[in-house]
């Protein structure tokens, strides 16, 4: 069983920063592909970012390359998401996902993940 919790959301203007975090609760958890996904309102939940279990390799959705980072510190049981120069587009419910199988890749589908986070509110105004 692995338990996720997400913190950082909130409200920010167009361009400005935020900062996600996302703490496991799991015996393995540097085993774990990591991967973030949001969902805005009337849409489908779309992949974000993910990292590797090693933490070497990341993979990110077109709409964010350049703009936002994920890292992960395997001492810590943790996964942040920086998320740099925001757009009102960005406004959604951010979810943070496991994948235990340790696949070599990093998925981006959400049926490849077996854990989920509650989710944390990320709105940008214009």
């Amino acid at each position: 069983q692995v338990q996720l919790v997400e913190s950082g959301g909130g409200l920010v203007q167009a361009g400005g920063s935020l900062r996600l975090s996302c703490a496991a609760a799991g015996r393995r958890f540097s085993t774990y592909n990591m991967g973030w996904f949001r969902q805005a309102p009337g849409k489908d939940r779309e992949f974000v970012a993910g990292i590797a279990w090693s933490g070497g390799r990341t993979y990110y959705a077109d709409s964010v390359k350049g703009r936002f980072t994920i890292s992960r510190d395997n001492a810590k049981n943790t996964v942040l998401l920086q998320m740099n120069s925001l757009k009102p587009e960005d406004t959604a419910v951010y979810y943070c996902a496991a994948d235990t199988s340790h696949a070599i890749f990093i998925p981006a589908v959400i049926g490849r993940y077996d854990y989920w986070g509650q989710g944390t509110q990320v709105t940008v105004s214009s």
